[in-house]
Formats: structure tokens, sequence, C-alpha cells
């Protein structure tokens, strides 16, 4: 139980909304100016090292944020972020890296925003996007910062486009449910949830009783199986660390009523150009399992 309650709490911190209605997209220090073209930005989060990675230059980014540089917790490819130094977001990593520009997520630790505002560095915080709507705003805002609103409207476009390609030719919905490792499951309300539905499904987290992120125990899979069923399962190396749902006998034998699908667990991490990955994803499974029906 113990395990469950660090996964929900490591889970909230990177996914649920500081609040549902008018969400802030970006926040920044109003003390300090922000320079028209920043020439150093160092990121201390991945999903804003996913977004400079499409709108700011190359050479105006400073340094990553640590995570990009694992392979399993990257929204980047793992080449490309090597190609960058990377901090874990203290604050002499980051002076260190001599910014004029420190980009964020919505949780900056205290010393750190304290010395960056006691050097006159700008601070830009982006926050967990809950729709695509908010993604795309934000991907506006930040690309007004860095200087490249060209680059923004083009990727927000190549995101709508991902959309209109996803989209089902039948109105028929499928019943579906995201299963993260660990029996996490995104509920009603997320961004995951606009995502099953705007590419054809039914996200059926809410049938079980479950909340906006909750814990969906095995005897309630089994009871009413989705037909199909995403999870990074496949992720996790070794026998020692194979996931007990998925390796699980009851499973096995309801493989005529449900298909597994694989999806990475960084599509459940970050929005922007990651949304692009996600809806293909999504549809593809989508396709394939219609294709077999």
């Amino acid at each position: 139980m113990k395990r469950i309650a660090a996964l929900i709490a490591a889970t909230a911190t990177l996914l649920w909304p500081a609040t549902l209605v008018e969400a802030e997209v970006v926040s920044r220090s109003l003390v300090t100016k922000i320079p028209a073209y920043p020439q150093r930005i160092v990121s201390i989060n991945p999903c804003a090292d996913a977004l400079l990675m499409q709108l700011a230059d190359k050479g105006q980014i400073a340094s990553v944020s640590h995570y990009s540089h694992d392979k399993r917790a990257t929204s980047i490819s793992l080449k490309l972020a090597l190609q960058f130094p990377a901090t874990s977001g203290t604050a002499e990593e980051i002076l260190a890296m001599r910014p004029d520009l420190v980009v964020a997520g919505s949780h900056v630790a205290i010393p750190t925003a304290r010395a960056l505002q006691r050097l006159g560095i700008p601070l830009v915080k982006l926050s967990i996007p809950q729709s695509v709507a908010e993604s795309q705003e934000q991907i506006g805002i930040l690309s007004e910062i860095v200087g490249a609103p060209a680059r923004g409207k083009q990727l927000n476009r190549s995101i709508s486009e991902a959309f209109v390609k996803a989209q089902p030719t039948d109105g028929q919905l499928v019943p579906a449910l995201i299963w993260r490792s660990g029996g996490l499951v995104p509920g009603d309300g997320t961004l995951p949830d606009e995502l099953l539905r705007r590419t054809g499904f039914e996200n059926v987290s809410k049938s079980y009783g479950l909340k906006q992120w909750d814990i969906l125990p095995l005897e309630h899979l089994v009871a009413r199986p989705p037909r199909l069923l995403f999870s990074n399962g496949r992720e996790i190396a070794g026998e020692a660390q194979r996931d007990r749902m998925l390796s699980h006998p009851v499973i096995k034998k309801l493989s005529h009523r449900i298909t597994i699908s694989h999806y990475p667990a960084k599509l459940l991490h970050c929005a922007g150009p990651t949304l692009i990955e996600a809806v293909t994803t999504l549809s593809a499974a989508r396709r394939m399992l219609r294709k077999h029906s």
C-alpha cells in the first residue's frame, strides 16, 4: 500500500492540475524583464525541454533537465538530449550555466527561485496543460518568449493536423483504458481522457468508479475488461520486474476479450509536441483493432 500511495503522490506532482478552470499555462517573474531574444536558456523540466527543442534555436539552449538524459524519463530522443549539458535544477548548477532565462515546471524549489530573483534572472514556469487547447496556448506564449512565434504557430498547426488525421471515420466508440504500470489510470477530465475521446475511444475509467487519477485493482479489470488496454508494461525489463498485472494468468485467459496495446509512459508526462505521437499511437491501435475485429 505504501508503494501505491507513493506512486499516486509522484504522479500528482507531474500531472494533477492546480486548477481546472481558466488555468494559467505560463507564469513568469514580474520583477525581472525577459530579453526579447534569450541567448542562454536553461531548462529544468523535461516537458520544457521538449518544447524548447521545437521552438528555440539550438544555440539558445544552454542546458536541459537531467530527466532528458535518462532514457526512462526523457520526452525527447536521447541522442538529441545528449547534445546539451544537463542540470538537476539546483541553484548552484543553474547559476553556473550563466542563464538569461530559466524555464521550469510549475513547482520550483524555493531556494532556487529566490536565488534567481536575487540575481535578476527571469524565471518562466509552465503548468501541466489539462487540455489540448491549454497546450496550444502554452506553445504560443512560450514561442513568443523565446523569440520564435512562427515556430509556435507551425507546431500548433502540426498538432491540429495530427488530430485531424487521427479522427476515426466511423462513429463507434471503442471501450478503452490507459493503464500505467502499477495500476495508475487517468480518468474523466484529464488530458489523456480528451485524447482517447478525440481518437474514437470511450474512456471506461469512470465505470469503475475511479477518480481523475486513481489505482485500478485487478479484480475490477477482470470483472469488466475494456476492449483495448493501453499500457507501458512492455517498458519494464527483466523477469523480476515484469508487470504483475499484465502477466497475470487471469489476464491471459481474457485475451479473446481484451487487446493490450503498447503506450509509452512518456506519452503521459507531457503535452506539446508529445501530443502528435500520442494521438498517432492511439489512432493506429484503433485501426488495427477494427481491422482484426
